[in-house]
């Protein structure tokens, strides 16, 4: 941690707050002074002293969810380590409690209960799949907690109890869809996914946005976490010969996925079929090897490679802290995002109680984040563009395309509910 603190304090000794750096920049307009009196900022028992306050972090460190959530935990950690470096929340150093998931929807239940109720944390970062979320969401709405949750994900909700750091359905599905239409002709997709919420729903939104631009869906399929055959779906796609194989496998599942569609003989790097994912960030490509991926195509809102110097002082900071040869994807990203957001949020409103938190977080910005600037919309989603990346043989994305302004998010949109 020592050399993760030298970069900090060496970078703010070089630049001032306002020009930005990893750790700098993500300071916001919100800022108020930290009273003095714990009592004075934490009036509903919360785990906050003079000195110190607790949040959680609760990801898959085991599982099949563990390839794509130990980014996250990650992020998090680093977001943590560099606020406190440059004083904490409200004079405050966070202490966090790490619970593990463990890819089990009702652990993840279980484990946020226990932050909440037992820990008294004042927030907790956490969750990938939509299905740990939706176990999660009656506890932190019953025991009134806040939950910053990173993935990207199908829309279709919104909780005053949950900030969304990823992209919704209509920010990144729907402009997927519309590019691969336009730039590469598409006119026919075979649909599949891991089973479970998220991709179920992703796939309904995205056929019916299919369907309402005159194009066809010739396939779709589902299969369980944790699956690894996929030789019998990858025989349809061949005979169907769809435009567009659009992928939304989660987890370890895309290692065999990959390997397997190979080893197939479809070649990702050929005009025909283009394979459109918007599940495979950075993180899980480091598992199913560039090589087996190149060619694809990735609709998100951050890939490592973008070139802003933002991203480059976190990255810079994030391999610092875990290795010259960590990766860093979309949702590890919006995982980063997190703390900073609640720092804002709990400075802005002068407290760390959840109610004040919850009002003052609309409006939130952070002009330097790493993906560029964004804003916490009404809804609790944030505005953000979302971006086109071609898969390299060395396990990075390959900007191609963004859109032109920031996104407005709609987790109910009209007719794709």
């Amino acid at each position: 941690m020592r050399r993760l603190k030298d970069l900090i304090e060496n970078r703010l000794s070089r630049r001032s707050v306002l020009s930005g750096t990893a750790a700098a920049a993500m300071l916001v307009t919100a800022g108020a002074i930290a009273p003095v009196n714990a009592d004075d900022v934490n009036t509903t028992g919360l785990a906050v002293t003079e000195d110190t306050v607790k949040v959680g972090i609760l990801h898959s460190v085991t599982g099949t969810m563990a390839i794509s959530e130990t980014g996250s935990v990650q992020a998090e950690k680093l977001a943590i380590e560099q606020i406190n470096a440059m004083g904490g929340v409200l004079g405050r150093k966070i202490e966090y409690i790490q619970e593990d998931g463990g890819s089990d929807w009702p652990t993840f239940a279980e484990k946020a209960k226990k932050l909440l109720v037992s820990d008294k944390v004042a927030a907790v970062f956490g969750c990938w799949t939509s299905a740990s979320r939706k176990a999660v969401l009656p506890v932190f709405e019953q025991y009134n907690g806040m939950l910053y949750y990173p993935t990207f994900y199908e829309g279709l909700e919104q909780s005053p109890n949950v900030i969304y750091t990823g992209q919704e359905a209509t920010q990144q599905i729907l402009a997927g869809i519309d590019w691969v239409a336009k730039e590469k002709g598409a006119k026919s997709f075979y649909l599949l996914g891991s089973d479970y919420i998220w991709p179920r729903t992703s796939n309904k939104i995205a056929r019916k946005h299919i369907e309402k631009l005159g194009m066809k869906v010739v396939g779709e399929e589902y299969y369980p976490l944790g699956h690894t055959q996929f030789n019998s779906v990858i025989n349809k796609i061949k005979l169907k010969k769809p435009d567009v194989i659009y992928a939304i496998v989660v987890g370890g599942s895309n290692v065999a996925f990959y390997k397997q569609l190979k080893a197939a003989g479809i070649d990702m790097t050929k005009e025909k079929p283009v394979l459109l994912t918007i599940s495979v960030t950075e993180d899980e490509i480091r598992g199913i090897g560039g090589e087996n991926i190149e060619g694809a195509y990735a609709a998100m809102k951050y890939f490592q490679s973008l070139d802003n110097e933002n991203n480059k002082d976190f990255v810079t900071a994030f391999k610092e802290m875990w290795g010259d040869d960590i990766v860093i994807g979309d949702v590890t990203q919006a995982a980063y995002l997190g703390p900073w957001l609640w720092k804002a949020a709990v400075e802005k409103a002068g407290s760390f109680d959840i109610d004040k938190v919850r009002l003052a977080s609309p409006g939130i910005e952070l002009k330097s984040a790493p993906e560029g600037y964004v804003r916490v919309h009404e809804n609790h989603h944030l505005w953000s563009k979302t971006r086109i990346g071609l898969a390299k043989p060395d396990g990075q994305y390959e900007l191609v395309y963004e859109t032109a302004d920031l996104m407005e998010p709609d987790p109910f949109p009209e007719g794709y509910q």
